[in-house]
């Protein structure tokens, strides 16, 4: 297994988070909207008091495929790079223009189960503090214990994820894809 470089970097979850989704949100649903249905914001810094990367988290929602080509379109022009699916199906994942705020941007297909994951478990975690303090613990020592190896901090987070989608009523097959796609890549 490869090893990924990448340092991770947990912190204390930080106020101004929402303020920074709102100004990289602005300029992408300007740029999308027509197409798209909205702009979300997810992942742990969408979550009051979740420990996270101080990276935002973004999924713009789209109705139909038939839209994905323009809305591609209409990201570059604001400098988004597209890198395709990245091996999960309705999800396209771009990197982002020089200068702004880290964040990840993913195009997503309304009811696709990559997005559902996404709405769910923040969903989830902003109206349960409990979990959000043991996820928080499970992140932190995610960080601590693999500094470097964000494939293995990833496939650490997998069983908390799992299971608030299980109880979330998520399918098996669909919780399978999910362990799948979080599980390190073998050489």
């Amino acid at each position: 297994m490869a090893e990924n470089h990448r340092r991770v970097l947990v912190i204390d979850y930080d106020p101004s988070w929402p303020d920074m989704f709102e100004a990289l949100r602005r300029p992408v649903w300007a740029a999308v909207q027509g197409v798209a249905l909205s702009v979300e914001h997810v992942g742990s810094t969408a979550v009051p008091g979740l420990a996270a990367k101080p990276i935002i988290d973004m999924d713009v929602i789209l109705a139909s495929s038939d839209n994905t080509s323009e809305t591609i379109e209409r990201l570059a022009t604001l400098g988004y790079l597209h890198r395709g699916n990245l091996g999960i199906e309705g999800r396209e994942a771009f990197d982002s223009p020089q200068g702004l705020p880290a964040h990840h941007l993913y195009v997503c297909l309304q009811g696709n189960t990559a997005l559902a994951n996404h709405l769910v478990l923040r969903d989830f975690l902003r109206g349960d503090s409990a979990a959000v303090a043991e996820y928080s613990r499970i992140k932190k020592e995610l960080a601590a214990r693999f500094p470097t190896d964000i494939e293995r901090d990833i496939a650490g987070k997998t069983d908390f994820i799992l299971t608030v989608l299980r109880n979330a009523g998520f399918p098996e097959s669909a919780l399978r894809a999910i362990r799948d796609a979080n599980l390190p890549r073998r050489n």
